[in-house]
């Protein structure tokens, strides 16, 4: 029953980063993003991945490896859109 509650918790939290992912793609800004943030949050979803895999092994790994996929992506995507945003800077 726990994994349920958890398999709902990350299903919820990771259903936006795609849209993340996809808006960091599109808008080739960094402007609203927080490197900060994004960093805790893979952080914090691979010490939920190591718990899952060192004590409770269970099909909630593949939806952390999801999440954390995609927050990596957007982390990758802010780097490349900073890169962008400061070539525009010289070029003005």
């Amino acid at each position: 029953m726990v994994n349920l509650f958890e398999t709902i918790m990350l299903i919820c939290f990771g259903a936006s980063w795609p849209v993340s992912v996809y808006k960091s793609w599109v808008s080739r800004k960094t402007g609203g993003k927080s490197l900060l943030f994004l960093l805790l949050i893979e952080f914090g979803y691979m010490a939920g991945l190591t718990g899952k895999l060192l004590y409770n092994q269970s099909f909630v790994i593949w939806i952390y490896v999801f999440n954390l996929t995609f927050v990596t992506a957007d982390i990758v995507l802010y780097f490349r859109n900073r890169a962008i945003e400061a070539g525009e800077k010289k070029n003005a």
